[in-house]
């Protein structure tokens, strides 16, 4: 539009001053053609001058030009008919000027240069008689055209290289200018903060929003006057410089920052060299993780810390007790575990509410009793463990156990047990026992089960000869309960012997292992399996189905035979389906309850099982099955029991039967129970009968039966049929010297 509105006003000056050459024509009739059409390109000029400013497009400043070039070629026409020599060269002039100079499409410059040279020629030749320079005329004109074309082609393609260069160069600022919005809108809309600083002093050279909401202070819209120093500490700037330095970017860099409240922050920093220009620079994106961090911390306590107590648990324990026994220089590391007495009667009786607070005022007394460096956790259920380094040796160890158990004595305020806490604490020490830290928890726990064992209440040191018990009772059960699947495990029947007739009123079945090298092989071998509550479950049902067996085969072979009695073990009594059970075989197996007995020790009403043993003893009983209190006068308070529980016939144990010919008090004590069974009107049965001496003591007491080797040993299902076939037994010798009689 410039060069359109320069030329328009060049083409009104410039024709407004040739007006004054026009005067020459004054005179001629040549005038009044020249004036008009030089008045007339002036005034288009000027008018197209004017139109052209208020162009707003391309098109509208072309039409103008347009406008402009088709009058001044019409008017220049009739100024070129005086054939003067100035009108031969403007009519090589124009058509040069509308080629190369007016700003128009390529189409039209072609277009309007070429018909102004036709324009130019009519105009020039006019009416008169045409010159000799005609055809020449004709020529140069014809090669001006052509030339200015070429020029004018050449020149197009050019600008249309331009067009295409500069329009690529415009989308491909365009494009870059939009990119860099895209990448400054999400610079600054990423919710994690985001900074470029300078290596050099650490200040911000560019920051996103997120950054200043999370450095900057309350309410600042920039971090102006804070610096990456003013926000990590020394050391950590120290490992960021260094990976800077190593590696020109940081992975993953866990920090410790300062936000704009002064408060510290755990974060991650991820970042890379930027150089800016001469300068060197690090984009660096920060992400928060102290609620992360927190969270773990929380998700670890509670992995590691008991959720009642708030104790450590046992995966804390194993760690600490690992890295006590790793760190020992000097000194020895003591192992205690703590375990309440008589902890499931307190739930039972007074609920689990009351047994949980209880747990949490042990475990809070147990920590109040700890010095710095020691540790106690709680493993579960009432079991708690507590971890003592110790400059001394056995005897400060030992000192160490009383005063935790002096501790657990005092009454809890608040509790609602009545009486003081017990507990049983068994304890090892490193490196006097073991260094493993699995191997130290084995033998605490094995003297705390020795403790146990003992009667409770009482702090126990481990000793290798605990181990070696444990060993072999795991050996000894395992051995048992192959035999038991191998079907080993047999019964024997003893008889009971009447002391007045020598009839046998009934036998005791007795377990024995048919051991396949060792043979037979009694009880007391394997007494250590029947220990152990499963083992002996296992062995009990083992010998009632044998002896189910023998007694069916013995009915079915015409063999009448008296009461069997079977030994219950303590672990029968935790089912409460037992007599059930026990009736229900019998059933099954056509056996009438009142062919069979059973004996329970004292120990066995003693026991956590002794509450359930009373309504079991009384089914039992009620059905026709008879109840025998084996090893009377061993256990405690056994007047008690046969005042409490269903008792047919006391069994008098063989250490107070084996003495009775010496006088003194096992003889006063048999002579007691005989005479109490007789006014209670129970049977009585004396066990471990040997000698005649004791056999003529009983009988002179008027004890009923007996029952011991005199008579007979206990033998096999294939040799009852015999002893009863003989109608009874009478002694002929003492045990000793061997011999039984048929009568």
């Amino acid at each position: 539009m410039r060069q359109c509105r320069l030329l328009f006003l060049l083409s009104a000056v410039l024709n407004a001053l040739f007006l004054l050459s026009d005067w020459r024509f004054a005179g001629t009739p040549h005038f009044f053609v020249a004036v008009p059409a030089r008045l007339a390109v002036v005034l288009f000029s000027l008018l197209c001058f004017a139109l052209v400013r208020r162009a707003a497009r391309f098109g509208q400043a072309q039409a103008v030009t347009l406008l402009w070039e088709a009058t001044t070629a019409v008017a220049v026409a009739f100024l070129v008919s005086s054939r003067s020599d100035l009108a031969l060269f403007v009519v090589l002039l124009l058509p040069s000027i509308f080629y190369l100079v007016a700003p128009t499409s390529f189409r039209f410059t072609l277009l309007m240069g070429g018909g102004a040279s036709v324009l130019m020629l009519i105009g020039y030749l006019g009416r008169g008689p045409y010159p000799p320079t005609l055809l020449g005329l004709v020529l140069v004109l014809a090669m001006l055209n052509v030339a200015l074309s070429l020029v004018v082609i050449h020149a197009n393609r050019l600008r249309r290289l331009e067009w295409l260069a500069t329009q690529a160069e415009r989308s491909a600022r365009q494009a870059l200018q939009d990119s860099q919005a895209l990448i400054e809108r999400i610079f600054m809309a990423v919710p994690i903060p985001l900074v470029v600083s300078a290596v050099a002093d650490g200040s911000f050279l560019r920051v996103n929003d997120a950054a200043v909401r999370y450095l900057g202070e309350p309410g600042a819209t920039d971090l102006n006057g804070r610096t990456m120093v003013d926000c990590i500490g020394i050391e950590d700037r120290r490992d960021v410089m260094a990976d800077l330095d190593q590696r020109g970017r940081i992975d993953a860099l866990e920090v410790s920052l300062r936000d704009g409240n002064s408060r510290r922050r755990d974060a991650v920093i991820t970042a890379a060299s930027l150089p800016i220009g001469s300068m060197r620079a690090v984009v660096a994106g920060i992400v928060d993780i102290t609620e992360r961090k927190a969270a773990e911390a929380h998700t670890r306590w509670q992995a590691t810390h008991d959720a009642l107590t708030g104790l450590p648990n046992r995966l804390l324990f194993q760690e600490r007790l690992i890295e006590a026994l790793r760190s020992r220089a000097e000194g020895i590391v003591a192992l205690f575990l703590v375990d309440l007495d008589d902890f499931k009667s307190i739930n039972d009786t007074l609920g689990h509410a009351v047994g949980d607070e209880l747990l949490v005022a042990v475990g809070e007394r147990l920590a109040r009793g700890l010095q710095p460096g020691e540790f106690v956790a709680r493993l579960g259920g009432d079991e708690f463990v507590v971890i003592v380094r110790l400059p001394g040796g056995v005897d400060e160890a030992a000192a160490k156990a009383e005063l935790l158990l002096s501790a657990l004595r005092e009454p809890f305020p608040g509790a609602q047990v009545a009486g003081p806490m017990r507990a049983s604490i068994g304890f090892a020490l490193a490196p006097h026992h073991h260094d493993d830290a699995g191997e130290l928890l084995k033998d605490a726990d094995l003297a705390l089960y020795r403790a146990k064992a003992l009667g409770r209440n009482m702090a126990l040191i481990y000793d290798p000869a605990m181990r070696e018990a444990m060993n072999a009772r795991v050996e000894i059960c395992s051995a048992i309960v192959e035999a038991v699947a191998q079907g080993r495990i047999v019964p024997f029947y003893q008889p009971q012997i009447d002391l007045r007739s020598g009839a046998i009123e009934g036998f005791e079945v007795l377990a024995r292992w048919n051991h396949p090298e060792r043979g037979i092989v009694p009880a007391a071998a394997f007494l250590l399996a029947l220990e152990d509550a499963e083992t002996a479950r296992q062995i009990g049902e083992a010998v009632l189905c044998h002896a189910m067996a023998d007694l069916s085969g013995w009915r079915d072979a015409g063999v009448a035979v008296p009461r069997l009695w079977l030994n219950l073990a303590p672990g029968v009594f935790r089912d409460p389906a037992f007599p059930e059970t026990l009736l229900g075989k019998l059933a099954t197996a056509g056996l009438s309850p009142e062919q069979f007995g059973v004996e329970v020790t004292e120990n066995v009403l003693l026991t956590r099982q002794g509450e359930q043993a009373g309504p079991a003893l009384q089914r039992l009983r009620a059905a026709g099955i008879r109840v025998a209190l084996d090893d009377f006068g061993t256990g405690y308070a056994s007047l008690t029991h046969l005042r409490r529980f269903p008792v047919d016939v006391v069994k008098i144990d063989r250490g107070f039967v084996m003495r009775v010919g010496e006088g003194g008090e096992d003889a006063a004590i048999v002579r007691a129970v005989v005479a109490l069974t007789a006014e209670l009107g129970l049977d009585v049965i004396a066990e471990g009968v040997e000698t005649q001496d004791q056999r003529m003591f009983l009988r002179a007491l008027g004890c009923g039966f007996a029952q011991g080797y005199l008579y007979s040993r206990p033998v096999p299902a294939d040799q009852v049929p015999a002893l009863l076939g003989r109608g009874g037994l009478l002694p002929v010798a003492d045990a000793g010297q061997g011999g039984v009689v048929a009568v």
